[in-house]
């Protein structure tokens, strides 16, 4: 017979807007990054994507980081040029800002070893793994790669 891969079933899983998760783009931890200070990584990188600057400056001031996903996510039309080029790499350097920033979310990283993180979300196929399990999985990707260039670093 099959033998079941369970190496979903064993993941890491998160989600991107738990607040109360290091490794969520909405957790309480701030970064800096090009000369501002954001309350979230999701505000970084909402504000980040698109072109209005009325949006952008509402998106800095959002109270949490789900709210500023929610201003940023209706825009497409007002996205950044090569927004799809560039959206994990706007991610990944608010993700590696934070985790150099922040002992508890490397710590919260690290002590994932080498299993497979996946980030949960049942609609976004980007980012998270969708409702059948078949999505992208960015945001996993990025931070299982952050983890990597971590532990080369300390070897």
């Amino acid at each position: 017979m099959f033998e079941p891969d369970l190496t979903k079933e064993n993941a890491i899983k998160f989600s991107r807007f738990d607040e109360d998760n290091a490794l969520s783009t909405c957790s309480r931890h701030p970064i800096v990054l090009e000369d501002k200070n954001w309350l979230t990584a999701e505000h970084y990188y909402s504000a980040s994507i698109v072109m209005s600057s009325y949006l952008r400056a509402n998106i800095e001031k959002a109270e949490s980081g789900l709210k500023a996903a929610k201003m940023a996510d209706p825009w497409y039309r007002f996205k950044i040029k090569n927004f799809k080029k560039l959206r994990a790499v706007l991610m990944t350097r608010a993700l590696y800002t934070k985790v150099q920033m922040y002992d508890e979310v490397k710590d919260a990283l690290m002590a994932t070893g080498d299993q497979l993180i996946i980030e949960t979300s049942l609609y976004d196929y980007y980012w998270g793994i969708g409702r059948d399990a078949r999505g992208v999985n960015q945001l996993g990707l990025i931070w299982m790669d952050i983890r990597k260039k971590l532990t080369e670093q300390a070897a």
